[in-house]
């Protein structure tokens, strides 16, 4: 059986100032995966159908890739088709995630990957990683109205990187590993929403907004430097820094202010909000004696699951 998979990610320092020219950090979480099977076709003849269970329960099918559809499923697979010059095949493919949705983890570009994949895969074609990430990035619009380019770009290398849209990727080596624990409010949040919203006051506050947006990623850069050479507990500081600056962007919620709150009183490093914000996912930086009580202490702030993640070093 022919299979392909992608990760989900996490923002450690940068959003919203990365949809507007400033620096962010995101790291892979390989943990939390979408995984494509490819199937023949249930009767012959058919055309390529996408069935995603996990997400709904229609079947999606393409029958051309001479129109892009609306649908982000089937335009990842039109847009995958065209560049290996292949035409339409007689598949099923079956998605399974384990990422959730509208949470701030990638579970959309994550799925453009790995569909884009498998039908890599079935076709027996390979794309360049720069050309893969092009094609995930213009389904990302589809999701986000108006994409930064972050969660495709550290999904498809599975790499930490440092983006500024329309500079060159950078994946800078990591001198340490450390650890992260994720915690879900259990609120579904639209990234479209958030960014709307930001862009909105920043049309109508620039002389506010603007500048908080700079001070967040100067902190990209700074952390960018600590994850370089070395001591990761100093990026404690620097998230509770950047979740004040969210904060007063307006895109926290109270559930996630709770929950950064308990992980900070239960001795985490550092705490903040990690994402589009208004509800979806925060992330905590632990040492390794002080998890297990930073996820109880979440856990009993309300937070519908605690995941942890371990982010390697390079070097």
């Amino acid at each position: 059986m022919i299979q392909a998979s992608a990760c989900g990610k996490v923002i450690l320092f940068g959003e919203h100032a990365v949809v507007h020219g400033f620096p962010a950090i995101a790291v892979p979480v390989s943990g939390l995966r979408v995984l494509v099977r490819v199937h023949p076709p249930e009767q012959p003849g058919e055309t390529l159908q996408i069935v995603a269970s996990d997400l709904d329960t229609s079947v999606r099918e393409l029958h051309s890739v001479d129109e892009l559809p609306d649908d982000p499923l089937l335009r990842i697979a039109a847009l995958t088709l065209r560049a290996a010059g292949q035409p339409v095949p007689s598949l099923r493919l079956e998605i399974h995630s384990h990422i959730p949705i509208a949470s701030g983890l990638g579970s959309g570009a994550a799925i453009s990957t790995a569909i884009a994949r498998a039908l890599l895969s079935s076709c027996e074609t390979e794309l360049p990683a720069e050309k893969l990430n092009e094609l995930v990035y213009q389904v990302e619009s589809i999701y986000h109205g108006r994409p930064s380019g972050i969660d495709n770009t550290v999904i498809v290398y599975e790499r930490p990187v440092y983006f500024v849209r329309g500079e060159p990727i950078e994946l800078p080596e990591i001198a340490e590993p450390f650890t992260l624990l994720i915690g879900d409010s259990g609120v579904r949040a639209s990234t479209r929403v958030s960014v709307g919203f930001v862009s909105r006051r920043i049309e109508s506050e620039p002389v506010a907004v603007m500048p908080l947006l700079k001070q967040i990623g100067e902190l990209s850069k700074a952390a960018r430097h600590v994850l370089q050479h070395g001591n990761p507990d100093m990026l404690g500081p620097l998230m509770n820094e950047n979740h004040r600056l969210l904060r007063e962007v307006g895109v926290s919620s109270e559930r996630l202010d709770v929950l950064v709150a308990a992980a900070l009183e239960a001795g985490a490093l550092g705490a903040k909000l990690s994402g589009g914000g208004m509800g979806g996912n925060m992330i905590t930086l632990v040492g390794p004696a002080g998890a297990d009580a930073v996820a109880g202490a979440l856990e009993r702030a309300g937070a519908v699951s605690v995941r942890r993640t371990t982010v390697q070093a390079t070097l």
